[in-house]
């Protein structure tokens, strides 16, 4: 395993004095001399979440350390150091104490009462960087670095990443600059390597019910091949696969533990954000989730720098293609995968991609519980939803032909068929620290449950996946892990007055109340009769007898 670190210059070098609470150190700047003024003040928690990460100083305080409202600070607290915006005020806080929201204090297990040493801090080049991409101008490779840097140090507060998140998605980023972020992201963190060839696929998202990474893992790992697959939490979809897989057993490991797994069992399905892998990648899809955007060059970046810090060398993206998925139209599907191929050449990973069938859901489960009794049914030897045997072992397939096996999907198939994945996937479930000996009737939706029907007779014509992902989303998922939506049919069915089209499931009354009036609001499903209009609308020829 190799891992790459960013250095920063210690706080107080020897020689500096320290007073009993603030602190003046003196350094050489040309033929002057400049004061950097660091306090100690004691933390107060606040049980809080201010959005941003922010803290609040009496207002003698910030004055005696330079800074105003919406200023930054660096924030240490022995071990860690994170920047935060600053708030001030004269009357809700003694002087001498620093009181932390919980965007702060939260990750660093900072209690009341621990010592803060907090430092005015200058505000980083990288908001310069962001500003040029802003104007639609090319960023050099230094520059790409350096904003990566300061965004897996965390210098940039969530506006100035929004931002960043708002400029990709306007302006996005040629190949080279593509690849340069990919490196970067990949080197500022740890970087795992593997004595034989690693493989891996990736789905670029946007399809609801897409849970084939619970059949590929298994599948070719089954086959003898390496697919140590790391997975992300859900940006704008229902849910992502380490949101799915955590609710039987664990997906948070570090690299060197990850690696056990993946050498003992041959595969892993874990969350890429468990370890310090490509941390730039985590930090961006956290500010990306409430805008619920994921701009073309940022997600080819993301996802290929954590296959490149994953050692990976033979890669399959499943680029889904649908009037509601993230790639709309064959000819953008193409464009897309030429970029994944030539940036795959660029970094070193031979990648490959499927352009898949995107119209409506895979199979019939939307959701961490559902999705993952359909799956695991699947390996039990359960036939249907066909759909989603046909795309788990299309793309195992491609992986089995990219390490030499001759009709991989059909040595998928018979691995699938012959108990092997199912073993496997017990297997790598219970080295994981999950569920023993997992089945399907073990897992179970969420007890509150509303059935939504047929207002009329017709034909199922559309299905609207973006609002069966809000409805899901309205129903708790992914946080709430019985959240969901069971489909009953799929578009071109035939279908009745009163028939139940979708079942909503949710991990309590008030969500499953708020997804079912969602639900009448979006209409997620177009029914129409075999008659759709008539020409002339006068059906009446004469006035009659």
């Amino acid at each position: 395993m190799r891992r790459r670190t960013v250095n920063s210059k210690p706080l107080l070098t020897n020689g500096d004095t320290l007073n009993k609470r603030t602190h003046q150190i003196l350094t050489p700047a040309r033929s002057e001399e400049t004061y950097v003024i660091v306090m100690e003040l004691k933390a107060k928690i606040l049980e809080v979440d201010s959005g941003d990460c922010s803290i609040v100083l009496h207002t003698d305080d910030a004055a005696e350390l330079g800074v105003k409202s919406l200023d930054r600070v660096r924030v240490r607290d022995g071990k860690d150091s994170f920047i935060a915006l600053v708030q001030t005020t004269e009357i809700s806080l003694l002087k001498g104490s620093v009181a932390l929201y919980e965007r702060c204090w939260r990750p660093y297990d900072i209690r009341d009462n621990d010592t803060m040493t907090i430092t005015a801090t200058t505000r980083p080049a990288s908001i310069e960087i962001i500003r040029r991409k802003m104007d639609g101008l090319e960023l050099s490779g230094e520059e790409i670095r350096e904003l990566v840097r300061d965004i897996s140090e965390r210098q940039l507060s969530d506006i100035e990443l929004a931002s960043y998140i708002t400029a990709m998605y306007i302006r996005g980023m040629n190949i080279r600059e593509t690849a340069d972020l990919t490196r970067s992201m990949a080197e500022f963190g740890d970087m795992v390597d593997f004595d034989r060839p690693v493989f891996d696929f990736h789905s670029i998202g946007g399809l609801p019910g897409n849970k084939i990474t619970l059949l590929v893992v298994p599948i070719v790992a089954a086959a003898g091949l390496l697919i140590p697959k790391t997975s992300s939490r859900a940006i704008s979809s229902a849910c992502g696969t380490a949101d799915i897989v955590e609710l039987f057993m664990n997906v948070s490991f570090s690299a060197a533990a990850l690696r056990s797994i993946a050498e003992k069992t041959n595969g892993t399905i874990a969350w890429g954000g468990g370890f310090s892998m490509a941390p730039a990648d985590d930090i961006i899809i956290k500010a990306e989730y409430p805008l619920s955007i994921d701009p073309d060059s940022q997600m080819i970046a993301s996802i290929m720098s954590k296959k490149l810090a994953m050692g990976v060398d033979f890669l399959v993206i499943d680029i889904p293609v649908g009037p509601e998925t993230k790639v709309h139209s064959p000819e953008d599907a193409k464009k897309l995968a030429r970029q994944f191929v030539e940036l795959g050449e660029r970094v070193g990973i031979h990648v490959k991609c499927a352009i898949t069938y995107g119209d409506q859901p895979l199979g019939y489960s939307i959701g961490p519980a559902v999705e993952s009794i359909e799956a695991i049914r699947i390996l039990e030897g359960y036939d249907h939803p066909i759909s989603v045997i046909d795309k788990a072992c299309s793309v195992s397939g491609m992986l089995l032909e990219m390490n030499g096996i001759a009709d991989g999907e059909q040595k998928a198939r018979e691995i699938l068929a012959s108990g092997a994945a199912l073993a496997k996937f017990r297997e790598i479930v219970e080295a994981q620290g999950g569920i023993k000996d997992i089945s399907s009737d073990k897992l179970s939706p969420g007890k509150y449950s509303h059935e939504i029907r047929a207002d009329k007779n017709g034909y199922l014509t559309y299905i609207k996946n973006k609002a069966l992902v809000r409805i899901v989303r309205a129903a708790g998922s992914p946080n709430d892990k019985g959240a969901g939506v069971i489909l009953n049919i799929k578009a071109g069915h035939p279908v009745k007055k009163g028939d139940v089209l979708f079942t909503i499931y949710a991990d309590s009354e008030v969500k499953l109340r708020d997804a079912v009036d969602l639900t009448v609001k979006l209409a997620p499903m177009k029914i129409e009769s075999i008659i759709i209009g008539l020409i002339p609308e006068e059906t009446h020829i004469g006035k009659g007898l």
